[in-house]
């Protein structure tokens, strides 16, 4: 063996490398199928995809998102997801549902099936029923021709030409292609309805998208925590407030509780640097800046964390659509909710 060269390896097993390499190669082409198998059903969208968000915006009851197996557990994910953009949505398993759970079905519903061959003898069972109450019914199928697709009201095609797996048999391409279909229905819903952050904020209350989304108005600081003083406020008086409240920053009002400007800890250093001792002798009005930045308290904390980078300030004043002085934001509030 030469020096520096690596010892050959004679087990008849691949080398390290090469194995990471196949490794590798195995997850791209997984990838690439998926990835090709989305982009056909983009290019595949017709008609019957804009009759299918006719049927779920025309719904007066529940979407109820049904399927067995992995096309069942695709169903609950797009129920979920149904759900958290403001469309009641719930997941039926085709099974416990004719054994009990057909009350879950009520006038009004519209169904969504899931079968990429469209003949699971449980789901076929459930049409029945389905009809029976009148229900508006589209199915996500890669089979239109199937039991499933000919009863079904839409037919949105979520065929592939094959599966990720090498041996062609376990639902790879196929359910990823059939979870993008509900993704793609659910957010055309939404947008259709006008949701907004608002509205995902109100159903996102708890984790970080909750703290994110939540509005000033739960954060901000109000009632006697606020420090404030009148235009004629003496100077000694302004600094006991900003003293005692411990936010750096005091408030001036009017006599009806609408701002007028703020005060912070660098105006007063910028004021005795000024004015030197004669700057104790001044009135709130005299030390303000009369343009505070402010934000309504339906916005989003987020919103309020931007214009705090934006104007490089710590403290943002909250104000009603009468100018009045309803509370104080400041960015630690922001900190402690893991936004920062």
């Amino acid at each position: 063996m030469q020096p520096g060269s690596k010892p050959e390896d004679t087990s008849g097993q691949p080398r390290a490398d090469e194995a990471a390499a196949r490794r590798l190669a195995i997850a791209r082409r997984v990838l690439e199928i998926e990835a090709g198998a989305v982009a056909t059903l983009a290019r595949r969208l017709d008609e019957d995809f804009s009759r299918a968000v006719g049927l779920l915006l025309a719904c007066s009851g529940r979407v109820v998102v049904t399927g067995l197996g992995k096309s069942g557990l695709v169903a609950r994910k797009i129920a979920a997801t149904l759900n958290s953009t403001g469309t009641p949505a719930l997941y039926l398993h085709p099974a416990e549902a004719l054994h009990g759970d057909l009350g879950m079905l009520v006038r009004g519903d519209v169904v969504v099936a899931l079968s990429q061959g469209g003949e699971t003898d449980e789901l076929v069972r459930l049409l029945e029923w389905i009809k029976r109450l009148d229900l508006k019914l589209i199915a996500l199928t890669g089979a239109r021709g199937s039991s499933l697709g000919r009863n079904a009201d839409v037919v949105l095609d979520v065929s592939v030409e094959q599966e990720a797996c090498p041996l062609g048999l376990a639902p790879t391409a196929s359910t990823t292609a059939a979870l993008a279909m509900g993704d793609a229905l659910a957010v055309v819903v939404a947008e259709t309805k006008g949701f907004a952050e608002q509205d995902f904020a109100s159903l996102h209350p708890g984790g970080w998208l909750g703290k994110r989304l939540s509005t000033v108005s739960r954060l901000m600081h109000s009632g006697d925590e606020l420090p404030r003083v009148r235009e004629e406020t003496p100077f000694p008086e302004l600094i006991y407030e900003m003293s005692r409240k411990g936010f750096g920053v005091t408030t001036v009002v009017d006599t009806e509780g609408r701002l007028r400007g703020i005060i912070s800890d660098g105006d007063l250093r910028r004021l005795f640097a000024r004015h030197g001792p004669e700057a104790a002798r001044l009135r709130a009005s005299e030390c303000m800046s009369s343009q505070p930045v402010t934000i309504a308290p339906e916005s989003l904390a987020s919103a309020a964390l931007n214009l705090m980078e934006t104007h490089r300030i710590t403290c943002l004043l909250v104000t009603g659509e009468d100018g009045r002085l309803l509370g104080l934001i400041h960015l630690h509030d922001l900190w402690t909710t893991g936004m920062m």
